[in-house]
């Protein structure tokens, strides 16, 4: 909501996950200091939660989080809206998120990385917004990241792999309203699209099953 500072939410999420006896697989990860990513505008993923990080109206958040439990992870992200905003930002979200559902789709036994990857891109540069290149989905499970990694994009060194029965990925479309280009920011963490145009960013752990990916993380 408006005026909620990004660190709010980062200790909401981090109380939710603890109340629930899991772990914030985030914080401390590679150095990180919150349990979730906060992104706004530009900034496409890894945005530090910070007190003086409040949200106007207009704005589009994306929240990334990571959960340890049991022993394993996952990992999801969904970008909001605060308030009312531009009618192509809303409509940049729609397609981000219909584009997670087509690529959970294919991610099914005897498809290859590539089919997922090529249904995402297909369908957000048929709307006209761009994917981006240098960030992928990945597996999950065991760790946080694993092998192998998910593009949103063809061609990439990971579309011929087959998809087994069972494989556990972490799908995650990541779209900008100008170029695909990116850059990472003076704290070392947050990604922001290198031209300044609004960006999105859905995701979901899967698993891959004969019929499409059965999503753990609703």
């Amino acid at each position: 909501m408006v005026g909620i500072s990004a660190k709010e939410l980062d200790e909401l999420a981090e109380k939710i996950i603890k109340d629930k006896k899991a772990e914030p697989s985030f914080k401390g990860y590679g150095g990180f200091p919150a349990s979730l990513c906060v992104s706004v505008n530009e900034n496409i993923v890894h945005g530090i939660p910070t007190k003086d990080k409040i949200l106007k109206q207009g704005d589009i958040v994306g929240l990334d989080l990571g959960v340890k439990y049991n022993g394993y992870f996952t990992d999801m992200a969904i970008t909001i809206a605060v308030g009312k905003t531009h009618p192509r930002a809303k409509q940049m979200i729609k397609i981000t998120k219909k584009a997670l559902d087509l690529g959970i789709k294919q991610a099914k036994v005897g498809n290859t990385i590539g089919d997922i990857g090529k249904v995402i891109q297909d369908y957000v540069e048929k709307n006209k917004f761009s994917v981006i290149r240098q960030l992928t989905g990945h597996g999950v499970g065991e760790k946080i990241h694993e092998d192998p990694k998910i593009p949103n994009f063809i061609p990439s060194p990971w579309e011929n792999i087959k998809l087994k029965e069972g494989m556990v990925l972490a799908i995650e479309p990541m779209v900008a309203m100008g170029d695909f280009k990116i850059e990472t920011l003076n704290d070392n963490w947050t990604v922001a699209m290198a031209d300044k145009s609004l960006s999105a960013h859905f995701e979901h752990t899967i698993v891959v099953t004969k019929k499409g990916g059965k999503i753990l993380t609703k």
